[in-house]
């Protein structure tokens, strides 16, 4: 299924313009379909480190996005996603740089299977990319939302940070939640994908591929 919405992927990118690409198993699919494209795309920003090591082993040029003026599609996977296509990323730990591709990007695609679509986002434990010096603190203030925090345990992110998992969380209002979360002191930012949702979502099923539009 993962395969099939890569290459449904396929269909929205820009011929001739750079793609981002997001991170994860189901991204890693996305990338195999991409290299199949060859000079049609001009080249990849990468949303990783692993991400762009990959497209770097098929040949795909990848460029810094300070490099970049116009990035027409961001394709990515995501943890959860509910009906508005508001979405919990960050399981690989890649929620910063991936959050800050889709910012640039004029389209983002969510490549996931059924199971990532929920009625209310929280099931999956809530990640926050924290400044190592104020975990604590930061775990302290998380706790005033409701929910578990728990750092994480061996991980490091590719901007040198720590990551603190908030479970049990059920997330009514989730842009005000994404906001919430970034106003704490030592916050880089959290993996609630609300105030810049998905664009289109294009959905692996037994039946095959749906595509859920936002709005």
């Amino acid at each position: 299924m993962k395969q099939a919405v890569a290459r449904a992927a396929i269909a929205h990118i820009v011929e001739g313009q750079v793609v981002g690409v997001g991170t994860g198993s189901t991204a890693n699919f996305f990338i195999d379909e991409l290299a199949l494209l060859g000079q049609r795309i001009r080249g990849a920003v990468a949303s990783s480190e692993a991400t762009r090591r990959r497209l770097e082993g098929h040949g795909i040029r990848v460029l810094d996005l300070n490099e970049v003026d116009r990035l027409p599609v961001y394709v990515d996977g995501a943890d959860e996603i509910n009906p508005s296509l508001q979405m919990i990323k960050g399981g690989g730990g890649a929620l910063t740089r991936e959050k800050i591709v889709a910012a640039v990007a004029e389209k983002f695609v969510c490549i996931a299977d059924q199971s990532k679509l929920v009625a209310v986002l929280g099931h999956f434990p809530l990640p926050v990319e924290v400044i190592p010096m104020a975990v604590n603190h930061v775990r302290r203030e998380l706790a005033r939302f409701g929910g578990e925090p728990i750092v994480r345990d061996r991980c490091t992110t590719d901007n040198g940070n720590l990551i603190i998992d908030v479970h049990g969380l059920e997330i009514a209002d989730a842009a005000a939640l994404e906001s919430g979360i970034n106003q704490i002191v030592g916050v880089v930012t959290n993996g609630l994908f609300a105030r810049r949702p998905a664009d289109v979502c294009l959905l692996a099923t037994a039946a095959g591929v749906q595509t859920k539009i936002a709005g």
